[in-house]
């Protein structure tokens, strides 16, 4: 009986050239264009010690326990769409496996509850980031 094994990145690839000079030559400003008037998007990066890394319209983050985490934002985002990540907080290196999983915070109209995870399923301290579709 083989052993399945679980590959995983370890170590970004190093950028080709000419995909620097490339990527900024397509660059756009940042729009609105076909949203309606009154949609927005919030976003957070979140250290895994429950501290906010950087945002836009988030106000506030805390753990909240092992792997949980509470982020408020400056609005009320109950219906509004979320999708988190686990990633690192800066532009080196790969996260390691796991998952970010969020949903609205019960009782707290502009924050959502987030949770963090390993690759074994467990709760874990982890860095994620977040947007917030309204």
């Amino acid at each position: 009986m083989s052993e399945s094994r679980k590959e995983h990145v370890t170590q970004q690839p190093e950028a080709a050239p000419g995909e620097v000079e490339e990527a900024a030559r397509t660059l756009v400003p940042a729009t609105s264009a076909g949203m309606p008037p009154t949609a927005q998007a919030f976003w957070a990066v979140v250290n895994s010690d429950g501290t906010l890394a950087r945002g836009f319209g988030a106000v506030a983050t805390s753990r909240l326990a092992l792997g949980q985490y509470q982020v408020t934002f400056s609005h009320d985002v109950s219906r509004s769409g979320f999708v988190a990540a686990q990633g690192f907080t800066g532009s080196l290196g790969v996260p390691a496996d796991g998952t970010a999983v969020v949903v609205g915070r019960a009782g707290v109209p502009a924050a959502v509850f987030v949770a963090t995870y390993n690759s074994a399923g467990a709760l874990s301290d982890r860095a994620f980031h977040l947007a917030i579709l309204a």
